[in-house]
């Protein structure tokens, strides 16, 4: 059971950093890095400390008017001031009192609430517009649990960190400085001191047990991000799991993760536990100090019965949220630890970055694409030590309103040519330009606004069809994504469906065949309707009579396009104004396709296996 309102951990514990790694920033390097998003509120903040303030101002007069209440009614039975002092003096003052601790504290979370939230929406649109700008070589690397639980913890760390730190931690520091300045005015010293000495000793032990703690804690975090990263891992993955039986296999590896974590858990409550009883064991002693200073001064004749009731009150009234200080602290540190990872995440360095004062591509009319010797290979390292380089030396032109086909075994670079067009990668070496102009020194969103990709693995949105299709131009109409999936050769598919265009293609489109989703895909590309096109084994996944016909609306699309054509199926790109075979990242042979069967060569012999097997 969890003590004082503890959360179960949540997957956010920093690891040890490994060797090499930068350290983990300070705390209070995140929350300077915090306080700007805050700041854009400032005057809601201002207000929001004022009434923070009155509301510990009036939660600290309740004691003082408990102590004159009890001291005048030091009277004589039947005095008519007892009326007045009692039904009157206590039900509307103590009423008014507590009625302003409640008023200036809604009215801080009121003011307030438009901050915190600002702030979150702020930090967390700058994540996700960040991770949307890093390279693919991030995204194909990522645990995307992991990634979405972070972005998670960190927005939920921002509202609990403020309100932790500001309204908990400051609010009682503020509380204590005032039972102070009573204590030490109206009484003597000692009362102060006492007081003091066990919160310095409560704070202490707190921090020191707490930081002690963070290591289970950090633990329990690691293992609930494992079990998490496994859950959806599999989930994700569903069919495969299927396909070879696995489904024993993936609850083994989610049971060994959540063993680990009930085994962290238990470690992080048993410490709880200590700290608990060392926090109540301090707060013990503290009291039992100061009522029986209290005391021996109400039997000295040094203090009325009232200020024994004050002091009683004030002990009570600071301790209670003390005694919640270990859950506060921990909740402090593990809500800068979930924020400093989003900021982990927002600080990733982009890879691929637009040059400084980059413009937009122009001269789009009738663009022309380059590729001038270039040289790639995804681990850039390798090429200065002899290793797997994916393109050698590349260079061949598509000539604006042309059609050029690349084909080739498996793993010779064909797609990566497609990816570098894209400027998912940065080359090592060499130039590809559009319309003259380097990629490179152009803005990335511009250059990929100019091209449209029929990719050979389609993933769809788990959404609808027509909002799938519409991704190709978000804002078109109905009847201009009704003429796309026209003219994609899926219209009366998407018709015979009992909701039509709102059919829901399920999680990557898994709903949906592969020749349908690939359909979608040729679909949304005609809408977008850039002047650059690249079909990569654009109609790899339809029969042969679908695929005759989307061949012949692709050509139709191609028209006055410059075009790549990536296939496997040489049938598909006859017409190709050139056509470039690839082995091994390099080019090998290039000419039209009677040009290429004439010289006997590679492609030729492709051509002749094709057609024995279409054939057979």
């Amino acid at each position: 059971m969890r003590h004082h309102g503890e959360t179960a951990p949540t997957a956010a514990g920093a690891i040890a950093p490994a060797a090499g790694t930068p350290p983990a920033p300070s705390d209070w390097a995140t929350l300077h890095r915090l306080l700007p998003y805050l700041w854009q509120y400032k005057w809601r903040v201002i207000a929001a400390i004022v009434f923070m303030v009155g509301a510990k101002f009036a939660n600290v007069g309740v004691p003082i008017l408990l102590k004159t209440l009890v001291d005048a009614m030091s009277l004589q039975p039947g005095d008519p001031a007892a009326l007045l002092v009692v039904p009157v003096g206590l039900l509307v003052a103590y009423g008014a009192l507590r009625l302003s601790t409640s008023l200036f504290t809604e009215l801080r979370e009121l003011v307030f609430a438009k901050a915190t939230q600002g702030a979150a929406r702020s930090i967390a649109l700058q994540t996700f517009e960040h991770l949307h700008a890093l390279s693919l070589r991030f995204h194909l690397e990522r645990q995307t649990g992991g990634m979405t639980r972070d972005i998670e913890r960190g927005v939920r760390g921002i509202e609990s960190l403020i309100s932790f730190t500001l309204f908990n931690v400051v609010a009682t520091l503020v509380e204590v400085v005032l039972v102070l300045s009573v204590l030490a005015i109206k009484f003597d010293a000692w009362f102060a001191w006492i007081t003091l000495a066990a919160l310095a000793l409560y704070i202490t032990f707190t921090v020191l047990v707490t930081e002690w703690r963070t290591q289970f804690r950090r633990e329990a975090n690691e293992f609930d991000s494992a079990a998490h990263s496994k859950a959806v891992d599999s989930l994700l993955n569903y069919e495969t799991v299927k396909y070879f039986n696995n489904e024993g296999f993936e609850a083994r590896r989610y049971d060994e993760s959540l063993e680990r974590l009930r085994r962290a858990r238990l470690k992080s409550q048993t410490t709880l536990s200590m700290l608990n009883t060392g926090q109540q064991l301090i707060i013990a002693v503290g009291l039992v100090a100061m009522l029986w200073r209290a005391t021996q001064g109400v039997v000295d004749g040094r203090m009325t019965l009232g200020d024994l009731v004050m002091v009683n009150a004030f002990m009570i009234q600071l301790y209670i949220p003390l005694n919640f200080l270990g859950v506060i602290y921990r909740e402090i540190k593990q809500s800068l630890t979930d924020l400093d990872k989003m900021f982990t995440l927002m600080d990733k360095e982009r890879e691929v970055a637009d040059a400084p004062g980059a413009q937009p591509l122009a001269g789009l009319d009738q663009p022309t694409v380059r590729f001038e010797d270039v040289v790639f290979a995804y681990d850039p390292g390798v090429i200065s030590t002899g290793g797997r380089t994916i393109l050698q030396g590349i260079s061949f032109e598509i000539p604006a309103g042309k059609t050029v086909a690349v084909v080739g075994p498996s793993g010779s670079g064909k797609s990566t040519l497609a990816r570098l067009l894209f400027r998912f990668y940065d080359i090592q070496q060499g130039r590809i330009t559009i319309a003259g102009q380097e990629i490179r020194s152009v803005t990335q969103g511009s250059v990929r606004q100019a091209i449209g990709i029929v990719p050979q693995d389609t993933v769809l949105f788990n959404d609808t069809v027509a909002y799938n299709i519409a991704y190709g131009r978000p804002g078109a109409s109905q009847d201009e994504i009704e003429a796309a999936a026209r003219a994609a050769r899926i219209h009366d598919f998407i018709a015979s469906t009992p909701k039509g265009y709102a059919t829901m293609v399920g999680e990557r489109g898994l709903k949906l065949s592969g020749g349908e989703k690939q359909r979608v895909a040729i679909a949304r590309t005609l809408l977008k309707n850039p002047p650059i096109l690249i079909f990569d084994e654009a109609t790899s996944a339809l029969d042969s009579a679908n695929e005759r016909a989307i061949q012949a609306e692709l050509q139709g699309v191609a028209q006055n396009k410059t075009t790549l054509v990536i296939a496997h199926r040489l049938s598909t790109v006859v017409d190709a104004h050139e056509i470039l075979v690839m082995d091994a990242g390099r080019i090998i042979e290039r000419g039209t396709h009677a040009q290429l069967l004439a010289l006997g060569g590679r492609y030729a012999s492709m051509w002749s296996l094709q057609q024995s097997d279409a054939a057979a």
